[in-house]
Order: structure tokens, then sequence, then C-alpha cells
């Protein structure tokens, strides 16, 4: 199986805090995640919106560097597919959750 994982990002170093919250693959034709559910106590859903919405601009910021495409307008294609998909997903997500120590 060819590993194709990600550095950990330098910015991490030091920090005796630091957590890993998703790992996220495209196989089979389809998404498969790991999640660290539980950080967030009773604000989980808002912790995950903050998260997944910072992971937006990160993406932005990236794809501006790489191509220079402008941060606003791939924002802006990132926020009409993901309420698309949220209100109509092109598939369901399946599989289930398992608790780990």
């Amino acid at each position: 199986m060819p590993q194709r994982q990600l550095p950990a990002p330098p910015g991490i170093a030091g920090d005796d805090d630091a957590r890993e919250m998703i790992r996220a693959w495209v196989a089979h034709q389809g998404l498969h995640c790991a999640l660290n559910l539980g950080e967030w106590g009773d604000r989980e859903a808002i912790g995950w919106g903050v998260l997944l919405s910072d992971v937006a601009r990160h993406v932005a910021n990236a794809m501006h560097e790489q191509s220079g495409v402008a941060p606003e307008e791939v924002l802006e294609q990132i926020r009409e597919v993901f309420n698309d998909e949220l209100d109509e997903p092109t598939e369901d997500a399946s599989g289930g959750f398992v608790q780990i120590s």
C-alpha cells in the first residue's frame, strides 16, 4: 500500500497540548475519515464549525500561493459546494464511529 501521509505542520512543535483532530483519505472512490471527537465538550459542533472554516481558509491561501487565484474566489466556491453538499449530498456518509481512549 503506498504511503501518502502528509507531514505534521512545523507549528505544532513544542506544544504539549497539540492534538490531531482529523485525518481524511480518498480511497475506493470515497472519503474515509478519522475524527477526534470530544475535545470541545458541550461546544463540539461549534468547535468543528470553526475548525472546518479555518481549513477552508488554509485551502484558499494555499491555492492562492500555488496558482495565484484570489482567496476570496476560492472561499466562495468552497462555500457554495459545501452548502450544496450539506443540503443535497452527492453521497450519504456511511460507516461507524469507534471511540478510542
